[in-house]
Protein backbone atom coordinates (compact mmCIF):
# COMPACT_ATOMS: atom_id res chain seq x y z
CA UNK A 1 0.00 0.00 0.00
CA UNK A 2 1.50 3.62 -0.97
CA UNK A 3 1.74 5.71 1.75
CA UNK A 4 2.00 9.80 1.86
CA UNK A 5 5.12 11.07 3.19
CA UNK A 6 4.57 13.90 5.61
CA UNK A 7 6.55 16.32 3.16
CA UNK A 8 4.22 15.71 0.89
CA UNK A 9 1.16 16.27 3.58
CA UNK A 10 2.15 19.47 4.21
CA UNK A 11 2.73 20.24 0.65
CA UNK A 12 -0.81 19.17 -0.25
CA UNK A 13 -1.99 21.28 2.91
CA UNK A 14 -0.40 24.20 1.41
CA UNK A 15 -1.62 24.24 -1.77
CA UNK A 16 -4.79 23.87 -0.87
CA UNK A 17 -4.76 27.10 1.64
CA UNK A 18 -3.01 28.69 -1.30
CA UNK A 19 -5.85 27.68 -3.52
CA UNK A 20 -8.27 28.97 -0.86
CA UNK A 21 -6.72 32.45 -0.44
CA UNK A 22 -6.45 32.81 -4.47
CA UNK A 23 -10.12 32.05 -4.51
CA UNK A 24 -11.75 33.87 -1.68
CA UNK A 25 -9.30 36.97 -3.14
CA UNK A 26 -11.02 37.05 -6.29
CA UNK A 27 -14.64 36.18 -4.89
CA UNK A 28 -15.10 38.58 -2.18
CA UNK A 29 -14.57 42.32 -2.87
CA UNK A 30 -14.28 43.28 0.80
CA UNK A 31 -11.25 40.75 1.42
CA UNK A 32 -9.63 41.86 -1.67
CA UNK A 33 -9.68 44.99 -1.42
CA UNK A 34 -8.42 45.02 2.28
CA UNK A 35 -5.42 42.64 1.07
CA UNK A 36 -5.12 45.31 -2.06
CA UNK A 37 -5.02 48.34 0.91
CA UNK A 38 -1.98 46.61 2.70
CA UNK A 39 0.02 46.03 -0.24
CA UNK A 40 0.34 49.79 -0.50
CA UNK A 41 3.07 49.52 1.96
CA UNK A 42 5.84 49.12 -0.67
CA UNK A 43 7.47 46.77 1.60
CA UNK A 44 5.50 43.83 0.33
CA UNK A 45 6.79 44.61 -3.01
CA UNK A 46 10.45 44.37 -1.71
CA UNK A 47 10.07 41.09 0.32
CA UNK A 48 7.76 39.27 -2.38
CA UNK A 49 11.15 38.89 -4.91
CA UNK A 50 12.76 37.40 -1.31
CA UNK A 51 10.56 34.19 -1.45
CA UNK A 52 12.07 33.10 -4.57
CA UNK A 53 15.36 32.43 -2.33
CA UNK A 54 13.87 29.59 -0.46
CA UNK A 55 11.97 28.94 -3.11
CA UNK A 56 14.89 27.40 -5.11
CA UNK A 57 16.51 25.89 -1.80
CA UNK A 58 13.49 23.98 -0.96
CA UNK A 59 13.58 22.75 -4.77
CA UNK A 60 17.11 22.42 -4.89
CA UNK A 61 16.88 20.31 -1.78
CA UNK A 62 13.40 18.30 -3.70
CA UNK A 63 11.51 19.45 -0.58
CA UNK A 64 7.62 19.49 -1.43
CA UNK A 65 6.40 21.04 1.89
CA UNK A 66 9.09 23.79 1.65
CA UNK A 67 8.34 24.74 -1.45
CA UNK A 68 4.40 24.89 -1.02
CA UNK A 69 4.47 27.27 2.45
CA UNK A 70 7.20 29.42 0.05
CA UNK A 71 4.82 29.74 -2.36
CA UNK A 72 1.99 30.58 0.66
CA UNK A 73 4.12 33.00 2.27
CA UNK A 74 4.57 34.19 -1.63
CA UNK A 75 0.89 34.98 -1.98
CA UNK A 76 -0.11 35.96 1.32
CA UNK A 77 2.77 38.72 2.19
CA UNK A 78 0.78 41.12 0.24
CA UNK A 79 -0.81 41.84 3.09
CA UNK A 80 1.78 41.30 5.97
CA UNK A 81 2.49 44.87 6.48
CA UNK A 82 -0.07 47.66 7.79
CA UNK A 83 -1.63 50.05 5.82
CA UNK A 84 0.61 52.98 5.10
CA UNK A 85 -0.05 56.23 5.89
CA UNK A 86 1.40 57.82 3.13
CA UNK A 87 1.18 56.55 -0.08
CA UNK A 88 2.67 57.64 -3.65
CA UNK A 89 0.35 58.86 -6.20
CA UNK A 90 2.06 55.88 -8.77
CA UNK A 91 1.99 53.68 -6.23
CA UNK A 92 -1.67 54.25 -6.22
CA UNK A 93 -2.38 54.53 -9.81
CA UNK A 94 -0.31 51.17 -10.40
CA UNK A 95 -2.39 49.28 -7.78
CA UNK A 96 -5.54 50.46 -9.17
CA UNK A 97 -4.42 49.19 -12.56
CA UNK A 98 -3.63 46.06 -11.03
CA UNK A 99 -7.04 45.61 -9.05
CA UNK A 100 -9.04 46.58 -12.45
CA UNK A 101 -6.88 44.23 -14.51
CA UNK A 102 -7.79 41.75 -12.42
CA UNK A 103 -11.42 42.04 -11.70
CA UNK A 104 -12.00 43.31 -15.19
CA UNK A 105 -13.32 40.95 -18.54
CA UNK A 106 -11.15 37.47 -18.91
CA UNK A 107 -10.39 36.42 -22.26
CA UNK A 108 -8.08 33.99 -23.63
CA UNK A 109 -5.04 36.63 -23.87
CA UNK A 110 -5.36 37.28 -19.67
CA UNK A 111 -5.65 33.23 -18.72
CA UNK A 112 -2.54 32.68 -20.81
CA UNK A 113 -0.45 35.53 -19.28
CA UNK A 114 -1.82 34.02 -15.93
CA UNK A 115 -0.52 31.13 -16.69
CA UNK A 116 2.94 32.62 -17.12
CA UNK A 117 3.08 32.80 -13.15
CA UNK A 118 3.01 29.35 -12.73
CA UNK A 119 4.81 28.19 -15.64
CA UNK A 120 7.34 30.58 -14.31
CA UNK A 121 7.63 29.30 -10.66
CA UNK A 122 7.58 25.54 -12.24
CA UNK A 123 10.20 26.23 -14.68
CA UNK A 124 12.44 27.81 -11.79
CA UNK A 125 11.68 24.17 -9.24
CA UNK A 126 12.41 22.46 -12.21
CA UNK A 127 16.63 24.25 -13.15
CA UNK A 128 16.72 24.30 -9.12
CA UNK A 129 15.43 20.65 -8.96
CA UNK A 130 17.59 19.54 -11.59
CA UNK A 131 20.48 21.91 -10.30
CA UNK A 132 21.16 24.17 -12.83
CA UNK A 133 22.32 27.02 -11.81
CA UNK A 134 22.06 28.90 -15.31
CA UNK A 135 18.94 28.27 -16.31
CA UNK A 136 17.62 29.02 -12.04
CA UNK A 137 19.37 32.48 -12.80
CA UNK A 138 17.67 32.66 -16.35
CA UNK A 139 14.14 31.86 -15.28
CA UNK A 140 14.45 34.88 -12.63
CA UNK A 141 15.70 37.49 -14.98
CA UNK A 142 12.65 36.74 -17.05
CA UNK A 143 10.42 36.86 -14.30
CA UNK A 144 11.95 40.13 -12.85
CA UNK A 145 11.90 41.64 -16.82
CA UNK A 146 8.41 40.26 -17.38
CA UNK A 147 6.99 41.97 -14.43
CA UNK A 148 8.44 45.31 -15.27
CA UNK A 149 7.70 45.06 -18.93
CA UNK A 150 4.28 44.39 -18.37
CA UNK A 151 3.44 47.16 -15.81
CA UNK A 152 5.03 49.64 -17.92
CA UNK A 153 3.38 48.25 -21.09
CA UNK A 154 -0.17 48.09 -19.24
CA UNK A 155 0.00 50.52 -16.95
CA UNK A 156 2.03 53.41 -18.36
CA UNK A 157 3.84 56.02 -16.30
CA UNK A 158 2.74 54.59 -12.90
CA UNK A 159 4.08 51.03 -14.00
CA UNK A 160 7.29 52.26 -13.40
CA UNK A 161 7.07 51.92 -9.77
CA UNK A 162 7.83 48.55 -9.91
CA UNK A 163 11.05 49.15 -11.40
CA UNK A 164 12.75 49.58 -8.23
CA UNK A 165 11.43 46.91 -6.15
CA UNK A 166 11.89 44.30 -9.08
CA UNK A 167 15.42 45.21 -10.18
CA UNK A 168 16.52 45.09 -6.33
CA UNK A 169 14.70 41.93 -5.56
CA UNK A 170 16.64 40.33 -8.72
CA UNK A 171 19.78 41.41 -7.89
CA UNK A 172 19.35 40.31 -4.33
CA UNK A 173 17.95 37.17 -5.64
CA UNK A 174 20.55 36.38 -8.20
CA UNK A 175 23.35 36.50 -5.88
CA UNK A 176 22.16 34.65 -3.13
CA UNK A 177 21.14 31.81 -5.54
CA UNK A 178 24.67 31.82 -7.08
CA UNK A 179 26.48 31.91 -3.87
CA UNK A 180 23.60 28.65 -2.40
CA UNK A 181 24.57 26.98 -5.18
CA UNK A 182 28.07 26.99 -5.01
CA UNK A 183 27.48 26.37 -1.08
CA UNK A 184 25.70 23.77 -1.72
CA UNK A 185 27.62 22.33 -4.82
CA UNK A 186 30.41 21.64 -2.03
Amino acid sequence: MYQISKDRIIALLFLALTILFLVVSMTNHAFFDWVFDRHHNQWSWYIRPIFLIPFCFFAYKRNWAGISVTIFCLFTSMFWFNRPEMVSESVKDFLQFEKDWLYGEWNYKKIMLIFTVPVSFFALGLACWKRSLLMGLGVVVLMATGKIVWSIQNAGESGKSVIIPAILGLLICSGLIFYGFKKLER
